[in-house]
This record gives structure tokens, sequence and C-alpha cells, in this order.
């Protein structure tokens, strides 16, 4: 055969394995929007000087454990601090942390952020093993009274994923690498130090007298 046209032969195949790389890269390493923001989900007295922030993945069961200390706390402080959540959906180890996530931020498009937030930890057992999670999300939604077509468009939609990629980053850049995340008034907190209902009030008292 002519060297020419093996030489030839060669760049093509060559042109053709590049390609096939740049194809892969892009298909399993989409970077984030640059466009897209960290959530803003705040409850409670939103121009506290005490803010308490977390950091969760819904399929977490730790974050499962510390949910209803979490949600004592909360309800007892909810007219003197700020509370604010943010996704952390951990899929390495949990597979339907992000789909979880995806359903909370549908719902907030509805103004019922925090109403789902309380269902998907309620009903934790059951769609954290299922194949089919969204079907569990679709009746919670219905439960909860949202319009179940405009939460499912929501669901899928690329700006929900992006806005969770966005709180992942902010956790990653505050370095976060577990879940849950608690920081008072941007101080870490360890959670050996907030496991019980007693241990977490007294924090939140300290921070409070503090900032008076």
């Amino acid at each position: 055969m002519d060297r020419r046209l093996i030489t030839m032969l060669g760049l093509v195949v060559l042109g053709l394995i590049g390609l096939f790389i740049f194809t892969q890269n892009k298909t399993t390493a989409p970077t984030l929007a640059s466009n897209a923001k960290a959530s803003n989900h705040v409850k409670g007295k939103v121009d506290s000087k005490v803010k308490l922030l977390i950091y969760s993945d819904f399929q977490c069961s730790a974050c499962y454990r510390f949910y209803p200390i979490e949600s004592q706390v909360i309800n007892k402080y909810i007219d003197k601090i700020s509370v604010q959540f943010r996704h952390f959906p951990i899929e390495s180890s949990h597979p339907n942390a992000r789909a979880a996530s995806r359903a909370a931020e549908a719902a907030g498009l509805q103004g019922k952020f925090f109403e789902m937030h309380n269902e998907l930890f309620d009903n934790y057992s059951s769609w954290t093993n299922s194949n089919n999670p969204l079907s569990v999300f679709t009746e919670l939604a219905k439960k909860m009274g949202l319009d179940v077509k405009r939460f499912k468009t929501d669901f899928a939609s690329e700006s929900v994923n992006n806005t969770i990629s966005a709180d992942k980053k902010a956790g990653e850049d505050a370095g976060i690498d577990g879940t849950p995340t608690y920081f008072l008034n941007n101080k870490k907190l360890d959670n050996g130090d907030i496991a019980t209902v007693e241990q977490f009030s007294a924090v939140i008292e300290k921070a409070i007298e503090k900032s008076k």
C-alpha cells in the first residue's frame, strides 16, 4: 500500500479517536452553567442576627436521624433565628439523593419547598431504595396540592439541576465532605455537640445571647 495513503489513514483514525474521547468527556463530565445560582430557601426570622445554615442530603441516613432533632430545635426558635437549607447530594453513595433534591426544588417553585422537605424525610423509607423515586415524589406532590404537571416539568428541568449543583459547589468550597453539616453564624458546628435537642438548643441559646 502507498506510504502516503497509510499515513493519511493513520491520521483519520487518530482524529476519530480524538473525537470519541472529546465526546465521551462532554457526556460524562458536564460543567456547571456559568449563570447557575445557589438556592435561597430561608425561613424563620429572616433578619435575625443568628443564622443557621444547613447542608443536607435527603437520602443520607445521618440526615434522617438528625431530622427530628433539627425540626424540634427549629420549631422552638423559629421566631428568633434565620434558618437556611442547601442541597448537598452525595450521589456516589446515595443514588436517589439528587432526585429528592429535584423534588424539593420543584415544589419550591410552587412555594412549598419546606413542605416537600418535610415530606421527603417523613416518607424516607418509601423512596430511598426505590428504582422509581419520581413515582413516590409525584404522589407526595399530589398530596400537597401541587400542580403535578408543572411539578414533573420543573423536576426534570436543567435550571433545577443547576441550582442543586450550585448548592453543592458552595458546600464543597466551604470544605464540606459529609452531611448533615450545620453552620451557625458562619461557624461550622460539631455534630457531636448537637446530637440531642437539649444540646442543640444550648448552642442556639448561646448564640442568641451573644447577639444581644
